[in-house]
């Protein structure tokens, strides 16, 4: 104890030494109150009453001695009281850490919820027509048929993969049917410079990048060329190259990883963001709420994007939270939000495209609640049946699908025909078929991989399991795969 007393005593006269810390803090508590009538300091430290101690740190960087600055860092000091008269009343206005609060005599509560339901943002019907006035970003015809393409691959790929677990062919897969529009649409809006933090129902993201169907394949059924080495459950992707993280199951754990990356890329000064995915369940979890404060409170250029498909498996929305959706838990954490129809490709990307300059330029989070229906079941593991009726979800599957609206308005500006739809899906269903194919050849990754990639020079405990396991490989070689190399 005595040990830890010194050291505490230590680091804080070496402060006092470098930084100036008493006077600093005489200086910030008498001089605040004179400065002017500005809440924050001017963002250059030539004017702030810091500046003279600021200028004796031994920083790095002028970089990291604007962070130290940070504007928070003076909003802790109540500056003063006073009084004002407004429609009558005598109402008393305190500067608080955090914002101006002002008394009042009456008593009011806030409503638990507001009469008026946050709007939606839509651009196309549900027939695939420009709503008039629509308040959108233009698209390109390059870009508008390689997304309406990549969305056609999500839904072959989810389809004929999904018939490979049927078959016993590979363990697990999950589909993204009736999700398309939020995959790719995202996917277009943002750079290949921004780093993505998926959940586990993205996979368009890489398609949009340029991840192969082979690639896919190589995943699912865990061979040599999966880059996670057969470790990962199947659709748990992941890319360095495409900057996309491997997905986890474990729930909402990618969001508070991603505020922490957006933040690092903000400090580097880099021009670009972060983009995680998550679904309505994922927002019941703690990580969800740690995440978004830690975004507004760093001005994290992070962009969160929740699909409320209106399922957490078998669990309801109704039977996870009472208020408004989504997006209104963003405005309370003080995160810029919009609802947007995730079934419209069009809506999606204008979100996105606009969210992203907002976090890159603005240093600030965004929250994007795409509303939009899982039609499909969980997992293969799951039948959703159960749960729900089976013509609700008939209904999605014919009258919102994403690909069919936005296929519609590709044909309607001339961009798309009949002819190239039937090569686009024939094309991609033989590249599909041939890319499993090929997998199932591929012997799995040897056992000695179960081990590596974790620690430069592997443990002796780690060392002793693997000397076990091949003891026990050799005494019962009957109950392991023989495609496993030893």
């Amino acid at each position: 104890m005595a040990f830890y007393l010194q050291n505490s005593r230590n680091i804080i006269n070496n402060l006092k030494s470098k930084v100036g810390l008493s006077s600093l803090m005489k200086q910030h508590s008498c001089s605040c109150l004179h400065h002017d009538n500005h809440s924050r300091f001017p963002a250059s430290t030539a004017t702030s009453p810091f500046a003279p101690q600021l200028n004796n740190l031994d920083l790095n960087s002028h970089k990291r001695g604007c962070l130290f600055m940070s504007q928070r860092f003076v909003s802790t000091i109540a500056e003063k009281q006073f009084a004002s008269v407004q429609n009558g009343e005598n109402n008393q206005v305190l500067d608080f850490p955090g914002g101006k609060i002002i008394f009042s005599p009456d008593m009011r509560f806030l409503s638990e919820s507001s009469s008026v339901h946050t709007h939606c943002y839509r651009v196309l019907d549900d027939n695939g027509q420009l709503i008039k006035h629509s308040d959108y970003i233009q698209v390109s015809e390059e870009i508008a048929v390689k997304m309406y393409s990549d969305m056609v691959t999500l839904q072959t790929m989810d389809t004929i993969f999904y018939e490979a677990q049927r078959q016993g062919r590979i363990s697990f897969y999950v589909t993204t049917i009736g999700e398309e529009a939020i995959n790719i649409a995202s996917a277009a809006a943002v750079t290949s410079d921004d780093f993505v933090f998926p959940q586990y129902r993205e996979p368009g993201v890489l398609i949009w990048r340029g991840f192969t169907p082979q690639e896919f394949a190589s995943q699912c059924f865990g061979n040599r060329a999966d880059y996670g080495k057969g470790r990962q459950m199947p659709i748990h992707y992941g890319s360095n190259k495409h900057k996309y993280f491997t997905v986890s199951s474990t729930i909402a754990t990618q969001i508070p990883q991603a505020v922490g990356a957006a933040y690092s890329l903000k400090m580097d000064k880099k021009d670009a963001c972060v983009v995680t995915y998550f679904g309505d369940g994922g927002t019941s979890e703690g990580d969800f709420h740690a995440g978004l404060n830690f975004a507004a409170v760093t001005e994290a250029p992070v962009i969160f994007i929740c699909r409320n498909n209106g399922w957490a498996i078998s669990t309801p929305t109704s039977d996870q939270f009472r208020s408004d959706g989504i997006a209104v838990r963003g405005q309370a954490y003080g995160v810029r939000s919009i609802r947007v129809d995730g079934n419209d490709a069009l809506a999606m990307y204008s979100a996105v495209h606009t969210a992203r300059k907002m976090a890159v330029n603005e240093h600030r989070p965004i929250l994007i609640e795409a509303v939009t229906y899982r039609v499909g079941h969980h997992s293969t593991s799951d039948d959703s049946t159960k749960y729900r009726p089976a013509d609700e979800i008939e209904w999605w599957r014919m009258a919102r699908d994403p690909v069919t609206r936005f296929r519609k308005w590709i044909e309607s500006n001339g961009w798309w025909s009949g002819e190239a739809e039937t090569q686009l899906r024939s094309s991609i269903r033989s590249q599909l078929l041939l890319a499993i194919q090929m997998a199932e050849k591929v012997e799995k990754p040897p056992v000695k991989e179960l081990f590596t990639d974790v620690y430069d020079d592997l443990p002796s405990n780690l060392r002793e399991q693997e000397k076990l396991l091949r003891e026990t490989i050799s005494r019962h070689p009957q109950d392991y795969p023989a495609d496993v190399p030893h």
